[in-house]
């Protein structure tokens, strides 16, 4: 369904919900930390009340960010087309699935999911490669991709820690 607001182009509603995950991204300053940061709440509320063993916890949450990841190409390439910007700030479905793949790796324990946020928007913002090359490619693959790379150096980083702490 799009969407014809007044003064504006077409908008897919649904991809405008997702993409700035139900207007997380429409939040200042850092859209991009508001959405690591409500992906963090949904996360801490499935630990505390989904009654899951830390596997369980772990294969859902990284489940969860495949599943955004899926969703997230095609619903930041129609915004970004939409908007007319190659990586639109308010897409934020990016750092869901990121920052989700970073928690899929740690425990409820503090130190951890505190880790695995910081790690993930300190690899967000620095893009190591590949993540850098993801972020050049200017499409919807590209702008969920970086995000999904950083999520993965976070979470390779918190299971190190883990094992060897």
């Amino acid at each position: 369904m799009t969407v014809k607001t007044r003064g504006a182009a077409q908008r897919t509603a649904w991809a405008w919900t997702l993409a700035t995950f139900f207007g997380a991204g429409n939040l200042r300053p850092g859209p991009g930390t508001w959405g690591s940061a409500a992906a963090l709440l949904l996360w801490l509320a499935a630990a505390r009340w989904a009654h899951l063993t830390h596997a369980e916890l772990s294969a859902a949450t990284l489940l969860a960010g495949i599943l955004a990841t899926l969703i997230g190409i095609p619903a930041a390439s129609i915004v970004a087309r939409e908007a007319g910007k190659d990586d639109p700030s308010f897409v934020v479905l990016d750092e869901v699935a990121g920052q989700w793949i970073a928690l899929a790796a740690a425990t409820p324990r503090w130190q951890e999911w505190l880790l695995a946020f910081l790690l993930f928007r300190g690899f967000d913002i620095w893009k190591p490669p590949p993540a850098r090359q993801f972020d050049r490619m200017h499409s919807g693959f590209g702008i969920m991709m970086d995000d999904v790379a950083a999520g993965v150096y976070a979470a390779l980083i918190v299971l190190a820690l883990r094992h060897w702490f």
